[in-house]
């Protein structure tokens, strides 16, 4: 799951750092993603994924790294499986 997000943060987060010096803890919004391309990011992995982000999910800390997109991900996707 990380490297589709590494991925798809790649195409769509416009950072100015290669993705791939990125760390999975690191704040993506201090390594340069703005609000707008963290929408993207978003709308790209619903459509990956298959999903809808619910409200809640739907925060600055839910786009903050690469784990905390995974955490989201992972509980949107335990939430449809139920």
């Amino acid at each position: 799951m990380k490297q589709t997000i590494r991925t798809l943060l790649g195409n769509h987060g416009n950072l100015p750092i290669a993705i791939e010096d990125v760390a999975d803890g690191a704040d993506l919004y201090d390594t340069g993603l703005s609000s707008f391309a963290s929408v993207q990011v978003m709308l790209a992995l619903e459509e990956e994924f298959d999903i809808e982000f619910p409200e809640h999910l739907l925060n600055r800390k839910s786009f903050s790294s690469i784990e905390a997109i995974e955490a989201a991900l992972s509980e949107i996707l335990k939430e449809q499986a139920a």
